[in-house]
């Protein structure tokens, strides 16, 4: 009996540990494969870092954003890309928005847009403020917010140029983070716009904006089709009036022809009473009559031609 329990409990206990070891082999190995997913998460991530540490290809981002933003709100006609607004200049800007001219010949009024993303500056900003560092904090800031005017700056050099574009630009800045960072700055984006003509705008401000002109070319285009639509009532109240004329024309013609029906039928009442007293014929002799009468008359007239 004894060594049939110890048989029996020896098999059972290698059959549980069998078991827990195969769960803890299996759990390790899923903890392996999260780590090895976190390390592929890890390595994209300092791939990303990379790509925007670069400049251009920062930039490049920006504008991609730019233009997402711009392809979501408004038509494909109503903004242009790489335009060169200024005459006579090699600038180009990377998008612009095409307001109507004051001309009215169709020359469109260029409102432009640039994209900036001066990311180490607002990186240094960020680690500073993580580290409580109220130094450091306050240079990072400062050379965000000098970037940043510097930025407006040239955008008004080389874009703003009335009466071919608005009087103002606006400088995208393609995060809320960022846009947030300068706008608690007290009246810098005042200062900004009065020494620059720049508006700063992040992405919900700038999709807020953009709706608006949307509004507005949907408000221009119902004024333009309310013009069209009273020349052309115009020219239906002129055709409506020339159709008034030849219908009291017909009017006449008809009441011309209700009169002549009347005296004839005025005859007739006249000719049935002189004929009261006259015997009426057969109707086959009647037609014989008529059809000599007929022929009688048909004779006479052909020599009266002769």
């Amino acid at each position: 009996m004894r060594a049939t329990v110890d048989e029996k409990l020896h098999a059972t206990l290698e059959q549980r540990l069998g078991d827990s070891f195969r769960q803890v082999s299996e759990r390790l190995e899923q903890v392996h494969r999260g780590f090895g997913e976190m390390q592929t998460l890890a390595s994209g991530v300092g791939d990303l870092r990379k790509v925007l540490t670069n400049i251009k290809t920062r930039g490049g981002w920006g504008e991609v954003q730019l233009g997402n933003l711009l392809e979501q709100v408004l038509t494909p006609d109503q903004f242009a890309r790489n335009v060169a607004p200024k005459p006579n200049s090699g600038e180009r800007v990377e998008y612009a928005v095409k307001l109507p001219g004051p001309t009215g010949d169709g020359t469109p009024l260029w409102l432009p847009i640039d994209a900036k993303f001066p990311q180490e500056d607002y990186q240094r900003l960020v680690e500073a403020q993580e580290r409580c560092d109220a130094p450091a904090v306050e240079e990072a800031s400062n050379a965000l917010v000098r970037v940043v005017k510097e930025e407006a700056k040239k955008i008004a050099e080389k874009y703003v140029s009335p009466p071919h574009t608005t009087d103002f630009a606006i400088l995208f800045l393609p995060t809320e983070g960022l846009y947030a960072e300068l706008i608690r700055r007290p009246g810098l984006c005042e200062r900004i716009q009065q020494d620059h003509r720049v508006m700063l705008a992040g992405p919900t401000t700038l999709a807020a904006l953009l709706t608006a002109l949307q509004m507005g070319f949907q408000t221009l285009a119902i004024g333009k089709r309310s013009s069209e639509v009273w020349k052309v009532l115009g020219a239906v109240k002129t055709e409506f009036g020339k159709f008034g004329v030849a219908l009291d024309k017909v009017h006449e013609k008809l009441q011309q022809a209700t009169n002549i029906v009347d005296s004839a039928k005025v005859r007739s009442r006249v000719m049935q009473r002189r004929l009261a007293g006259a015997e009426a014929l057969p109707a086959s002799e009647a037609s014989a009559v008529l059809e000599l009468e007929a022929i009688v008359i048909a004779a006479e007239e052909a020599a009266q031609l002769d």
